[in-house]
């Protein structure tokens, strides 16, 4: 959530920031008429404290000064109740409100205002009109979506034979490569989470509705290994000497999809559950920039390895995620739709999930203050999956295996 002393130092900036991001203005005076309400009733709390205190007697308490201390302690008591519901108003209206983008972020409404940062490999060129993963993939049996169907419902699909194995492969060589060439701990995390590790990484309490709850408990199927990644350090401090940390790991993650109905129904580029290997880093404040750009080239170096073109974009203020300072996406290149998908979002948080989280680290000379968290996908394994099929396919339906990823697979082609 947002430092506090910024709204109230910096109102003007904080609101120029939110409204780049088209959030409504209003819940922003809200919060602030919360905020100098409860530092009212703080006011007035400690007040009635120093009445007490200053009215303390020295000796054996008279009745008449015992009534007046007993008075004195109800207004106390009522006080402080009043104090405390205030305090839970401004704690929710602060968990409601989005991160505030840094100032290189380019003003926009939606996708349409990204900004193209540069490409990496030529588009391939087919002499013949190339399918889509789904087609291809289905033809070859290695992906089946009517099991799937079946089994548990739409949005869910079997991998078979070199379909499992590809999925396979690709974990082990993402964890692979971020744990040699790119210097991250390799962590196994549980896939079910609680609702505070969902609150301090923002999923809760605004996107509820995309995330699944198992019945009837506080436990929630994770969304994103950030999550995990994330909350391992909360309540911490952390000693500087220690940062940055660079964990990863790659799990299963589920996820409703609400509000995407219609989009992606076909092939396996929006699923409920899919795997993904994520890539989590925790920052000194003054170093988290050049960490982002770090956490880019890592991310980067994934599709790089299997030859598959993408670009990478700079994320507009409409465009942002909740908890985000500044974004990066990378988009792979599908043929049969012509055009590049996202497969990985590289985000720094600044501050903001630290102080959901209550993350912090002691400096060299004893000072206790906020990290910066950043997080990224490294990568989206069923998105790189597809990229493979459609980017590497022939003509006869086959398709050829990146080099990169021969050795974990046994094979040159899939046909």
């Amino acid at each position: 959530m947002l430092d506090p002393k910024l709204v109230r130092e910096k109102y003007e900036a904080v609101k120029k920031g939110l409204e780049s991001r088209g959030y409504p203005l209003e819940f922003l005076d809200k919060y602030v008429q919360l905020d100098i309400k409860w530092r009212q009733q703080l006011q007035a709390l400690e007040n009635l404290k120093c009445e007490r205190n200053k009215n303390a007697p020295e000796g054996k308490p008279s009745e008449e000064q015992l009534e007046r201390l007993k008075v004195t302690a109800n207004k106390i008591k009522v006080q402080n109740e009043s104090l405390q519901l205030i305090e839970q108003q401004v704690r929710e209206a602060a968990l409601l409100m989005p991160n505030i983008p840094v100032e290189e972020v380019p003003f926009g409404e939606s996708e349409e205002d990204n900004l193209e940062i540069k490409r990496y490999g030529g588009v391939p060129e087919f002499s013949f009109k190339p399918e889509s993963h789904q087609e291809l993939a289905e033809r070859l049996g290695i992906l089946d979506f009517e099991s799937a169907a079946k089994v548990t419902g739409s949005r869910f699909v079997f991998g078979r034979s070199f379909g499992a194995r590809m999925e396979r492969a690709l974990i082990n060589f993402m964890l692979d490569v971020q744990t040699t060439d790119n210097s991250y701990q390799e962590i196994l995390p549980p896939v079910v989470v609680n609702s505070k590790s969902m609150l301090g990484t923002g999923q809760l309490p605004k996107f509820a509705e995309d995330s699944f709850q198992l019945a009837g408990t506080d436990y929630w199927l994770s969304p994103t290994a950030e999550v995990q990644l994330t909350n391992m350090f909360r309540d911490m401090i952390i000693p500087e000497q220690d940062l940055p940390v660079n964990v990863t790991a790659g799990t299963t993650c589920f996820r409703k999809e609400a509000g995407t109905y219609g989009r992606d129904i076909s092939g396996i580029i929006r699923q409920h559950q899919f795997n993904k290997v994520e890539l989590v880093k925790l920052s000194k404040p003054e170093e988290s920039s050049e960490q982002l750009e770090k956490l880019l080239a890592d991310a980067e170096s994934i599709l790089k390895k299997l030859k598959l073109p993408y670009r990478v974009v700079l994320l507009c203020s409409g465009d942002l995620g909740f908890c985000s300072a500044k974004t990066y996406d990378i988009e792979v290149w599908f043929p049969s739709q012509d055009k590049y998908r996202e497969i990985s979002s590289c985000s720094s948080f600044l501050d903001f999930q630290a102080r959901r989280a209550m993350i912090r680290y002691r400096k060299a000379d004893g000072e206790v203050d906020y990290l910066h968290t950043l997080n990224g996908s490294g990568l989206a394994v069923g998105r790189t999956m597809a990229a493979i099929i459609e980017n590497y396919q022939n003509e006869d339906g086959s398709i050829n295996v990146p080099e990169a990823l021969q050795g974990y697979m046994g094979v040159e082609i899939i046909k």
